[in-house]
């Protein structure tokens, strides 16, 4: 499974390639799925382009998304679209058409009441287990881990020449996971690295302008699409080189 993340804290600035727009998120999530993407991951905006969790933005975004791909669609809850853990709770509480999925990152205040509010809605939560926090020590006491969607193994290490040990590091720490299905990835200088490491390891993986702005060769990406053409080819040739060895 290879999710595509359309966007996330990416601004205008980081090219006009980067879809902002509920229209711009529609069009590129339909490319990406016919390019052989599973799933769509997205941060929904504003019309002004500021991240929101506010049930109006993300009513509008979903429904963009759903009336061109048929593939389960998610959003993030970063605390960095809602900072106040109560407003964030109220925020998902109030969602009038919902995800299939939101990642919820383990490490931020408030993550196990966003969570439980998310399973109550009956919208698939994905764990956000990012490396170099607490994270995964909250995940395995939590109570709610075995009733996550996945675990989204997040390698914030954006070395290339680092990354795939702070994957294994990671992966390490999570365990068997309570159980659930891990999605690994990683950013930017990392995110080649990690994406091949998942294809040997037979992990999920995603990929997108959210998490990398060049191809494996380093040229730009021109497209959400592109990369997701690059990453299934990455994806397949390292699985060929099957590593069942770190978990």
């Amino acid at each position: 499974m290879v999710q595509v993340c359309l966007n996330g804290r990416r601004e205008g600035a980081d090219g006009m390639c980067v879809p902002l727009s509920p229209e711009a998120l529609a069009e590129s999530a339909a490319a990406a799925v016919a390019a052989g993407a599973t799933e769509v991951h997205v941060h929904p905006r504003t019309p002004c382009g500021r991240e929101s969790l506010s049930p109006r933005v993300v009513a509008v975004v979903v429904d963009a998304l759903r009336r061109r791909v048929s593939v389960p669609v998610g959003v993030t809850t970063g605390a960095w679209a809602e900072p106040d853990p109560v407003a964030r709770v109220s925020r998902v509480r109030a969602w009038s058409v919902l995800p299939d999925f939101a990642s919820v990152n383990w490490h931020e205040p408030g993550a196990q009441e966003v969570a439980e509010q998310l399973i109550a809605l009956g919208v698939g939560v994905e764990a956000g287990i990012w490396s170099g926090t607490d994270g995964a020590a909250r995940f395995a006491g939590s109570p709610l881990a075995p009733k996550v969607l996945r675990v989204l193994a997040e390698v914030t290490d954006p070395d290339p020449e680092t990354a795939e040990a702070s994957a294994r590091a990671l992966l390490a720490e999570l365990g068997d996971a309570h159980g659930r299905p891990v999605l690994l990835h990683g950013e930017e200088g990392g995110a080649w690295p990690v994406l091949r490491l998942a294809g040997r390891l037979g992990l999920a993986t995603r990929v997108g302008l959210e998490d990398t702005l060049v191809l494996p060769d380093g040229r730009r990406a021109r497209s959400n699409a592109e990369l997701v053409v690059a990453a299934l080819r990455a994806h397949g040739r390292a699985a060929g080189g099957r590593d069942d060895t770190s978990r």
